[in-house]
């Protein structure tokens, strides 16, 4: 029984980045290779590197050159969605912001950001900060007061219910603002660890992104 339970314990932490149960309206991106992302092919910026964790094997990036690109709009047409990311930020960048992922149009400036900013003088703190636009409109989410410890997992994720949109650190919710929002289409393109752009890199690692063409509850969240 209790190498069951063992069994069972070790199956559940590393499930977390070796592949959720998806559903049809689910689409999850196992972030443990340079080549293929979610099925997609990817473009590599810098030299990001597949590393083992305790989560199992993930993407590090370095802060400085490193990114993936993605040509893909997992949530295109989603009049609801939420968007998880498993990541450990592991330090501040010349940059400060750091946008882990993006998401958007072509030729459109309708897009999803997902970043985190370091606070001075001791950069040794992070907040969560998110930005959605679409058609319809825009909102931006931070709370510098609401702050995390470096070199931990964590999971970031943005909710949008169709009126309403979240945004969660582990679960636990730290902004929320009124937002009218029309779907994305799926011409365009997404990036893990930096801006489309190639700058506000990020440093740390990333195994996994989860997309949800429905608002998620936190319980059904993925653990960090």
């Amino acid at each position: 029984m209790k190498k069951i339970l063992i069994f069972a314990f070790f199956f559940a932490v590393v499930s977390v980045c070796r592949g959720a149960n998806p559903t049809p309206d689910t689409i999850v991106w196992d972030v443990n290779n340079l080549e293929s992302i979610g099925g997609h092919t990817t473009t590599v910026t810098g030299s990001p590197k597949v590393i083992k964790t305790e989560k199992g094997k993930a993407v590090q990036f370095n802060g400085l050159k490193d990114g993936l690109t993605v040509d893909a709009v997992p949530i295109a047409g989603a009049e609801k969605f939420t968007v998880e990311i498993i990541l450990r930020p592991d330090g501040n960048t010349p940059a400060g912001a750091q946008r882990f992922f993006h998401i958007q149009e072509n030729n459109s400036k309708n897009r999803i950001l997902i970043l985190l900013e370091t606070l001075p003088p001791q950069n040794d703190k992070w907040y969560l900060d998110t930005y959605v636009k679409s058609d319809k409109g825009s909102q931006n989410l931070y709370k510098p007061a609401i702050t995390h410890t470096l070199g931990k997992w964590y999971n970031a994720a943005i909710v949008y219910d169709g009126q309403e949109i979240r945004h969660y650190t582990n679960g636990v919710k730290e902004a929320v603002g009124k937002l009218e929002f029309s779907p994305l289409s799926s011409n365009g393109k997404a990036s893990i660890g930096m801006k489309l752009n190639k700058t506000f890199w990020f440093k740390g690692v990333i195994c996994k992104i989860r997309f949800t063409k429905r608002a998620l509850e936190p319980k059904e969240f993925l653990q960090p």
